[in-house]
């Protein structure tokens, strides 16, 4: 006997009574809630500029690290070969 063909009347009731409404649920999804806003959100110039002039110079640092690194394999790279 399969479980789904099983009459369970208790579990029936119980589920009916728990309150639970996938309706209700569903619905409840797609509904406009008014939340005020009362925060506007402002943004600091400077910060920004702060972060745009410190990923500059972070940029250029790295560019520096991979230029030392590309010529020091290549300096080695000729000392083995010659």
């Amino acid at each position: 006997m399969k479980f789904a063909n099983m009459s369970f009347s208790w579990l029936n009731k119980t589920m009916k009574s728990s309150g639970f409404n996938v309706r209700e649920k569903l619905v409840e999804k797609y509904l406009v809630k008014d939340n005020p806003k009362s925060q506007s959100k402002s943004t600091n110039i400077n910060v920004l500029l702060n972060r745009v002039r410190a990923e500059k110079k972070s940029e250029s640092m790295k560019k520096i690290y991979f230029s030392a690194v590309a010529s020091t394999g290549l300096v080695l790279f000729g000392l083995l070969i010659f």
